[in-house]
């Protein structure tokens, strides 16, 4: 601080001038003091609960002598640990027999956990790994390198397949079930793996992930060992399995899931007749389409379907019409359930919701090394999205669907 004195000084009018101010604060060095003495505060507190835990461990303080002494010191060595206040040496103390564990700070550890958990965050939440390291060098003063970021994430990987192991608990009437394709490196090449997805609406109404696996490809195998781990992980209670016809995924569902019906997403739908309507005419055709799925029951739907395709073939789409007749009634199962549900089970929506937040996380890693790297990414990715409102919050109210069921 640099005081001033200013008196006040006449003007040539005889009106007197408003002084300036007495005292000029410099707020720079006034704000890195205070840093300071904050950083210096969590350095000497953290040394002191330190040195309490050495206590406790030894069952006396410092020199003292006491029958119920169980252990003594034998020196300390400086360790540095970044907090939010800044740098801070902290004095660990080393016993002569009992190893020193304490809960204050790890092992090992250099940072908070509230910093691992920020860079954690921050790539899941599809922030690139150079990005990472600009803003914890803004918010912490270190910069954290990519291999920092790795190792982190390396660190969860076990608890990752943990949870893409553990047991289903409870029934899941609805079950969503899709691909995606992703970019990996094989042998100099770029190739494509398929990650495996399926989500659940439990009898509480509520979204869960069920399973998360890698695919060779969208194949008979594939789906054959996706559906098989799922069931021996407890899937059950299964109403409805919603998903696209993928090759090899329908003729497998009755293997496992008898009791299930199979509902073809009807956007799917649309856009497999659309492959056999010239552009100018596509708008024309999904009204068409929607109309069928907007009747009042399966029945009148059916009726509906008649009339499209009859009127398809009068509009010379032979082709089109075919695929309506041989498909439509994969596209109705729908109706079997409540009419609260249609909106959100006639379609796999929910599903392609969180394909597409996959594949705009995944978009900065571009190609992957392998297809481990791509699932473990995909499943903490998911694992994430599952603990936000979309696993927390109601999805269904389920309550009609039970009454249903116990008539059929």
């Amino acid at each position: 601080m640099e005081p001033t004195m200013e008196a006040g000084l006449e003007s040539a009018g005889g009106m007197k001038t408003v002084p300036g101010p007495v005292v000029q604060i410099d707020e720079g060095r006034i704000q890195a003091h205070l840093d300071e003495v904050v950083r210096a505060t969590v350095e000497e507190t953290l040394n002191g609960l330190l040195d309490a835990e050495a206590d406790r461990l030894c069952g006396a303080r410092k020199y003292e002598r006491t029958e119920g002494r169980k252990d003594t010191r034998a020196g300390s060595y400086d360790r540095h640990l970044q907090t939010k206040a800044g740098d801070v040496t902290l004095t660990v103390p080393k016993l002569r027999s009992l190893p020193f564990e304490t809960a204050i700070i790890e092992r090992y550890r250099r940072r908070e956990s509230s910093v691992e958990e920020a860079l954690i965050e921050m790539y899941l939440a599809g922030v690139s790994v150079r990005r990472v390291e600009d803003i914890t060098q803004a918010l912490w003063g270190t910069r954290v390198s990519a291999s920092t970021v790795s190792d982190l994430n390396q660190k969860i990987y076990g608890k990752i397949n943990e949870w893409r192991e553990r047991p289903l608990v409870g029934d899941f009437p609805y079950v969503f079930l899709d691909g995606i394709w992703l970019k990996r490196s094989w042998g100099g090449e770029v190739k494509n793996v398929s990650v495996l997805v399926a989500i659940g609406v439990a009898q509480s109404g509520y979204r869960e992930i069920l399973a998360v696996s890698e695919g060779a490809k969208e194949d008979t195998a594939s789906w054959t060992n996706f559906l098989r781990e799922m069931k021996q992980r407890g899937l059950k209670g299964v109403e409805l399995f919603v998903s696209d016809k993928c090759l090899g995924l329908v003729e497998n569902l009755a293997d496992f899931f008898p009791e299930a019906k199979w509902q073809r997403c009807v956007v799917h739908f649309y856009r497999n007749v659309w492959t056999a309507v010239p552009t100018g005419k596509v708008k024309e055709v999904a009204a068409m389409l929607k109309a069928i799925h907007a009747q009042e029951d399966a029945k009148a739907a059916k009726e509906k379907a008649l009339q499209v395709v009859e009127k398809l073939r009068l509009m010379k789409l032979a082709k089109a019409a075919e695929i309506v007749a041989n498909g439509i009634d994969e596209t109705l199962s729908y109706y079997a359930m409540p009419p609260e549900h249609w909106r959100c089970i006639k379609t796999n929506n929910p599903l392609e919701r969180l394909n597409r937040e996959i594949r705009r996380r995944t978009r900065v890693v571009g190609a992957f090394p392998d297809g481990q790297s791509a699932l473990m990414l995909v499943a903490a990715r998911l694992r994430h999205v599952a603990a936000t409102k979309w696993g927390t919050k109601r999805y269904l109210q389920m309550d009609r669907l039970a009454e249903i069921v116990a008539i059929a």
